[in-house]
């Protein structure tokens, strides 16, 4: 009844809103100044005097005139804030000040003190009435939608629930404070509690989501922020970065789920601005592997320094058409006219490269095109090979004969002691570039190793995410795995910054910063669901009560190993960047190499893959791979005898 009363009173027309506010209002008036006359002289005999309300009657027209004039009514009940008392305060300060006057004027014998309770009350009653028919409005919407406390009682928490209370999905419930000078407080009718006081908040707010408003603290300090929530089994969400705020790209409403990253990145180091523009301003700028996760990362990065052109070489077409429309809208925006050229080719072609390059005159190389995922190039093993050896081989050839500048590999942490064919493919790589290096020159050749990045394509985040979506269980391969990672722009920064350090044959290798164990992060991933994760013992074990998503242990993939590493050696040096180390690594002079790649491109051609395993094994890569027999989906399937055949490592130049 009551809500169909409000409903039909909403959908009323905006002029007729306002009469009933003004009726309302005139209402409320009268109602006051007998109220005030009546808290005075303690009888209400006076409503019979025509000369008291003659005295009265210039007030009542003029004080709403100019509560119109100041905007009261042109103010919308369901947003209406604090700003309305302003003007309420306006309007019943002028007619306390006309009633006293006209009452003076007229000598009518109103007590000097009446002007004042009447302003009073009516201060009280045209601003109580306001506010509680916005509360009786959104009274319905706040039972619908889901309570929230806020993390965070500064300006950008105060702006987060100001446009909360404006939205449908959230009702904010309460503010969680570090600073001691604002706990206890009240902002906006909710109360400042301390953080140690956030199990005994929940429990009283029973559903409730935590929204962080910290949009401009450190990543440092928001890591242990979440870190502290995870064990409250809380769904937590954030504000976006204050950049994106104030460039327009978000709102202070556009909330979003506190991911990984937020738990695995570190505060980046600002790039520098001279190492970010030496291979990149002005010069024309190729990067292979365009569309993928790096690729299409560092086509971000490049475009900002001004490049003369930015050529766009992969073999997807639909990768291509998405980061070739990202840039040119990007860069349209934002007022630049660089030029950007997709061209849509394989690394493997050699008169496709070397007429790319020629045509448009390639300065710097940015070689990201790889086969990067270990168990599908463990099942498809030759077309990997082909891509991340041969690939690497056609373009730096192409390079070196074109007298490209400079020529950067973007290698892997699985090139070191590789257990999988990708990882030596890698390893592989990185020796055609030392090779090429070796040769001299005018083209700088340059290789940067570094891990897993966040976000990238067909990584454990988001696997893990989309199996929590699903209700579980989550796959861990193996309880002590762990990783490095490392955001993908702060990745592809330090592969341009690299780059720009190279002085030939150079292998650099990234700071990772530490290692995260695979099963940490699968439970933090749960806990941000505000879920409680358990082990699961078997497969078909039920979900017990002690947990909400299991994690089943699966065990180690086709070429997994433990534990990753960045290098070969033990002598890595420090560059003028932090995060930047160099390393000396084995490498073959190219009349040593160049027999064992046309041996390897031989035994691909053949789809020998007992042979390719002995020439990658030869090869000063380290390669020693996990498990028994192959994976290769084409190998199993073109005889039956092969499936058990074991690898055999033969001495070079022996054939199958």
């Amino acid at each position: 009844m009551e809500r169909a009363f409000l409903d039909r009173l909403l959908g009323l027309p905006r002029a007729r809103k306002r009469a009933l506010q003004l009726a309302a209002d005139a209402l409320l008036i009268v109602l006051s100044f007998v109220a005030a006359m009546w808290l005075r002289l303690e009888h209400l005999a006076f409503i019979a005097s025509p000369e008291l309300w003659l005295a009265f009657l210039p007030t009542l027209p003029f004080t709403l005139m100019v509560f119109w004039w100041v905007g009261l009514y042109r103010s919308v009940l369901r947003f209406i804030t604090g700003q309305a008392l302003v003007a309420i305060g306006t309007g019943v300060l002028v007619a306390a000040v006309m009633l006293a006057l006209s009452a003076a004027a007229l000598s009518v014998p109103i007590p000097g003190s009446v002007p004042i309770i009447f302003a009073l009350l009516l201060f009280c009653a045209a601003g109580g009435a306001r506010f509680a028919i916005r509360s009786l409005i959104r009274k319905p919407a706040t039972i619908k939608r889901q309570p929230v406390i806020i993390y965070g009682a500064g300006d950008s928490g105060r702006q987060l629930h100001n446009a909360l209370l404006h939205g449908g999905e959230y009702v904010p419930v309460a503010f969680v404070e570090d600073d001691p000078a604002l706990q206890g407080t009240m902002i906006n009718g909710c109360r400042v509690h301390a953080p140690s006081k956030l199990p005994r908040v929940l429990k009283n707010h029973a559903g409730a989501a935590i929204l962080l408003a910290m949009p401009s603290a450190s990543r440092t300090r928001r890591r242990e922020i979440i870190a502290g929530l995870e064990r409250l089994h809380v769904d937590i969400r954030t504000m976006p970065a204050m950049s994106d705020i104030v460039s327009g790209r978000a709102s202070f409403s556009d909330l979003r789920r506190v991911t990984p990253e937020d738990l695995l990145g570190r505060d980046p180091i600002p790039p520098n601005p001279a190492l970010m523009g030496q291979n990149v301003t002005g010069k024309v700028v190729l990067v292979s592997g365009a569309g993928g996760s790096i690729g299409s990362e560092l086509c971000r990065q490049i475009i900002r320094y001004d490049p003369a052109a930015l050529v766009l070489l992969d073999v997807s077409e639909f990768a291509l058409y998405s980061i070739a429309h990202e840039l040119r809208a990007t860069d349209a925006a934002q007022g630049r006219r660089a030029r950007v050229e997709p061209v849509l080719g394989s690394v493997q072609n050699p008169g496709c490269v070397q007429a790319v390059l020629r045509a448009f005159g390639v300065q710097t190389i940015y070689h990201a095109a790889a086969n990067k995922h270990v168990a599908i190039v463990e099942e498809n093993v030759v077309e990997g090979i082909r891509n991340n050896v041969f690939g690497t081989r056609v373009l730096a050839d192409a390079a070196a004969d074109a007298g490209v500048e400079s020529f950067i590999l973007v290698s892997s942490d699985k090139a070191v002691r590789p257990t999988n064919f990708m990882g030596a493919s890698k390893r592989m790589a990185e020796l055609i570039c030392q090779a090429k290096a070796s040769e001299g020159g005018a083209t700088t050749f340059s290789m940067v190793r570094f891990g897993n990045v966040l976000g990238s394509s067909g990584s454990v985040i988001p696997r893990f995410r989309a199996q929590i979506e699903q209700g579980g269980p989550v796959t861990v391969t193996h309880r002590d795995i762990t990783r490095y990672f490392m955001t993908i722009t702060e990745a592809a920064q330090l592969v341009i910054q690299a780059g720009a350090m190279a002085r030939g044959g150079d292998v650099f290798v990234l700071d990772m910063g530490e290692p995260v164990r695979i099963m940490n992060l699968a439970k933090s991933m749960i806990r941000l669901h505000g879920l409680k994760p358990y082990i699961m013992d078997s497969p078909d074990m039920p979900e017990p009560s002690r947990g909400d998503i299991g994690i089943q242990i699966t065990g180690l993939n086709k070429g997994d190993k433990l534990y990753e590493e960045l290098l070969i050696g033990n002598n890595p040096e420090g560059t003028c960047h932090p995060r930047i180390l160099t390393a000396t690594e084995t490498a073959l002079a190219p009349d040593e190499l160049d027999p064992l790649l046309d041996r390897l491109w031989c035994a691909c051609r053949a789809f020998d893959l007992p042979l390719i395993h002995t020439i990658l094994s030869e090869a000063p890569t380290d390669f020693k791979r996990r498990g028994q027999g192959y994976h290769d989906l084409i190998w199993l399937a073109a005889s039956p005898s092969k499936r058990d055949r074991k690898p055999a490592l033969r001495a070079v130049g022996q054939s199958e």
